[in-house]
């Protein structure tokens, strides 16, 4: 019998275009215009009974997440947002108003708005502040999570201003030594304006990772790595779904011997700054995102806290001499040396820029739990997806 001879190489490159059209399909049917997940997000916040002001800005900073690679914080937390409001603990029509400042600090109290609400209308405050000030800063309480700190810190760079934004959050956090869930992941941001350099935009959490990647990891089924969660006993774990079990989450640096106890401090800074200073519930007493843990019975403040801040450059030095220093500074660390496997020193904000600028082209991709996630919302609420 004769026998069909097939070159191995034609064999193994069929093979890899048949793979590689899987793959594009997959992406084809996960990804979606920016338009459409912003007017879907735009249309749930109104019915919710945000107005078209607050509905507008709520989904811009959700769709900046996703935009920015941010999956943790985008479109993945949308019916969350929309589980609080069911359960009372979201004011989609706040009153929000200054209840204490001086001509360069303001407190601010959300009304337990949409913290991607209270937030921006914060940052416009102590921007307004440092015009005239030089710097403006304002603390927040009665406020619900507030997205991305990126996108409040941001604001200030078309102003000519530095910006700096931090929140606290769900306790899911334990102290260095500690098997207790004090902190939240408690994200801080600055972003400096530079000039014909790209802006320097660092924005991080104060745990060696997010809950919300943890959250990814979980709905893809795989393993957290070592250094990001550590169980109920303080011993560390992979298990992505080790915070649920009882564990915790590890402050940044994983353990003391490699800066764990810097990390609480970053925590605890921001837990003070957000909370203590406002008069919002901090440490254990930060109220949970999710809608099926009530808050404590004995709060020690309102809500939770935000801290935002804007500094004129202008301030301190004339801004185009500023400028001109920045983009000394980011172009002498572009160009230093790399350990081997590396092509280049990363900036902060290159990631996200150059993920937002292929985003904005090809789409943005929702992991499948995610996307499911959002058409039973759409279903719920009679809006289409």
């Amino acid at each position: 019998m004769a026998s069909l001879s097939i070159n191995p190489n034609e064999s193994s490159l069929k093979t890899l275009e048949i793979g590689l059209k899987k793959s594009l399909l997959s992406i084809m049917q996960n990804t979606f215009p920016e338009s459409q997940l912003r007017q879907f997000a735009h249309n749930t916040f109104l019915k919710i009974g945000c107005s078209q002001e607050d509905a507008t800005l709520a989904a811009n900073v959700l769709l900046q997440a996703d935009l920015r690679g941010i999956d943790s914080h985008g479109l993945a937390r949308l019916s969350g947002y929309v589980r609080l409001w069911e359960a009372k603990r979201i004011n989609s029509k706040p009153k929000i108003e200054i209840v204490h400042e001086s001509p360069s600090t303001a407190v601010v109290n959300g009304d337990q708005g949409l913290g991607l609400v209270v937030a921006p209308k914060a940052m416009e405050i102590a921007m307004k502040k440092a015009e005239t000030c030089g710097t403006g800063w304002v603390a927040v309480k009665n406020s619900n999570h507030f997205g991305i700190a990126g996108y409040h810190a941001m604001m200030a760079l078309d102003r000519d201003m530095i910006g700096m934004s931090m929140t606290n959050a769900s306790p899911l956090v334990a102290p260095t030594f500690s098997t207790e869930r004090l902190l939240g992941t408690n994200p801080i941001c600055v972003a400096i304006p530079a000039g014909k350099q790209p802006p320097f935009v660092a924005d991080f959490a104060t745990t060696t990772a997010a809950n919300g990647k943890l959250e990814i990891l979980q709905r893809k089924n795989e393993d957290a790595p070592l250094g990001w969660v550590q169980t109920k006993d303080g011993k560390s774990t992979t298990n992505a779904h080790g915070v649920k079990e009882g564990g915790a989450l590890i402050p940044l640096g994983s353990d003391r011997e490699h800066g764990s106890h810097k990390g609480f401090c970053l925590g605890a800074w921001v837990d003070i700054f957000s909370a203590v200073l406002s008069g919002a519930n901090y440490g254990p007493w930060v109220p949970p995102f999710v809608s099926f843990l009530a808050p404590s019975d004995n709060p020690v403040g309102e809500g939770i806290g935000h801290f935002v801040g804007a500094m004129r450059i202008d301030a301190f030095r004339p801004k185009e001499e500023f400028k001109h220093h920045m983009d000394n500074w980011i172009s002498r660390f572009r160009e230093a040396s790399t350990v081997d496997g590396e092509d280049r020193v990363i900036i902060p904000g290159d990631p996200e820029r150059e993920q937002e600028a292929i985003r904005k082209k090809d789409g943005i991709p929702l992991n499948d739990k995610v996307e499911q996630d959002l058409r039973e919302l759409g279903e719920k609420l009679g809006i289409p997806f």
